[in-house]
């Protein structure tokens, strides 16, 4: 097991570190950089000054050396100042990262404690009516695009309410709490909930065929125990696989519902400083995105022993 957990970490690293070269290389490739962006938007260029704001942003030394600069500081929790607000990075991110997690989290157990006993309850129920209603649920929510569906409430909102969710970045209670991120959690969370109803019935159906499960019935087991203990249990690999991958990617829906909730999130501010060119936010926030990423696949992998026993990662 230790030598195991040696070379996932060693991948870890590997990965992180090719990121990392990666979107460095790939912000600098594309055309125009933040100091273009600030000439431009000022309505002049003068070459003297051009220069001199290159000099003192870093920009006009050779990419590798940015590079190193970049890592050397990202090591020793240095993520460099922002090019707009001239703020450390650091003081833009950390903020905004509570405000992600807190929708991100809802997003995900919305779609988990949805998910998963709607598919179980259409695997069993197989061929039924309920079955058929849940099947086109599911499929409505691959089909419907998470920002459609924000603008739909809104519009909704308006319709009904005379008015839009105002979002409060510090909810005092619970209550506060679901009020605020809510409704954009269920937004972002209804495709991965379809998502994994799907993944849970498939699933389910294979493993109620298996022969074990006949036993277990031939036993006088209940329902509700060959269900849920017997059969759910030995078919939530490939559920907690899905799972693990939309917690990483989650990230990729959070970024138009924070903007059509006007949510301060790191989804919202990463689009900000990609049009912008601020390459200290950009590095460090797509680097935050990989961590959780790595980190996410490595849980799954911890979770595959826990749910099956067969499986061991030996030395």
């Amino acid at each position: 097991m230790f030598a195991y957990l040696v070379r996932r970490l060693a991948l870890m690293i590997v990965t992180l570190i090719g990121i990392s070269i990666v979107i460095f290389f790939l912000l600098r490739i594309v055309p125009g950089n933040i100091v273009d962006i600030l000439f431009a938007a000022a309505g002049y260029v003068d070459p003297s000054d051009k220069v001199s704001l290159e000099r003192s942003l870093g920009v006009d030394q050779p990419l590798v050396l940015q590079y190193l600069h970049w890592i050397g500081g990202l090591l020793h929790g240095d993520l460099g100042y922002s090019y707009v607000s001239e703020k450390p990075a650091l003081e833009e991110i950390l903020p905004r990262i509570p405000i992600t997690a807190r929708l991100a989290g809802l997003a995900l157990l919305f779609s988990a404690s949805v998910g998963i006993p709607l598919g179980v309850i259409s695997a069993v129920k197989q061929g039924s009516r309920l079955d058929y209603v849940l099947r086109v649920v599911s499929l409505s929510g691959l089909s419907l695009p998470s920002f459609w569906l924000g603008l739909l409430i809104l519009t909704a909102s308006v319709a009904w309410f005379g008015d839009i969710p105002i979002f409060d970045p510090n909810p005092k209670t619970w209550g506060d709490l679901f009020a605020t991120y809510g409704i954009p959690a269920m937004a972002v969370g209804f495709r991965s909930s379809a998502l994994v109803m799907r993944i849970t019935r498939s699933s389910m159906l294979e493993v109620l065929r298996q022969d074990y499960i006949r036993t277990a019935r031939a036993k006088g087991a209940s329902d509700v125990s060959v269900n849920f203990h017997h059969a759910l249990k030995n078919a939530m690999l490939p559920v907690i696989t899905v799972v693990g991958i939309e917690a990483a990617f989650l990230i990729g829906g959070l970024i138009v519902t924070e903007t059509v909730f006007n949510i301060p999130g790191v989804a919202r501010f990463l689009v900000e400083a990609i049009r912008w060119r601020d390459y200290p936010i950009v590095q460090n926030l797509v680097m935050l995105i990989a961590v959780v990423v790595v980190l996410a696949n490595f849980t799954v992998d911890m979770l595959y022993a826990v749910f099956d026993p067969r499986i061991r990662y030996s030395d």
